[in-house]
């Protein structure tokens, strides 16, 4: 079992920055994935960026301005979220499967124009 906390959303004007934080109930190893997805009213939840050991993976609409990263403990890992447009509004939800998926309770991140 493996419980997430997500923590770090708010509310932003656009072209600001938020970083959020999910930190794990025990130690993930590197090589597993771990990321975050986010869900938007009356939309299907998408993926937004995964990491595993140096390999990132990024949906395409936030190439270039949002960044995954992990600690070194491995329980703890981070996105910024860089020159946040209104689109990016949504509930953020951090992601770990091992054997199964494990969801956080999401947090929300608001763009406001």
């Amino acid at each position: 079992q493996v419980q997430l906390v997500e923590s770090g959303g708010g509310t932003v004007q656009a072209g600001g920055s938020l970083k959020l934080s999910c930190e794990a109930s025990r130690t993930i190893y590197d090589s597993v994935v771990m990321g975050f997805y986010r869900q938007s009213p009356g939309k299907q939840r998408e993926l937004v960026a995964t990491i595993a050991g140096t390999i990132t993976n990024y949906a395409e609409s936030v190439k270039g301005r949002f960044t995954i990263s992990r600690d070194n403990t491995g329980n703890t890992v981070y996105l910024q979220m860089d020159n946040l447009k209104p689109e990016d509004t949504a509930v953020y939800y951090c992601y770990v499967n091992i054997y199964r998926d494990y969801w956080g309770q999401g947090t929300q991140v608001t763009v406001a124009s």
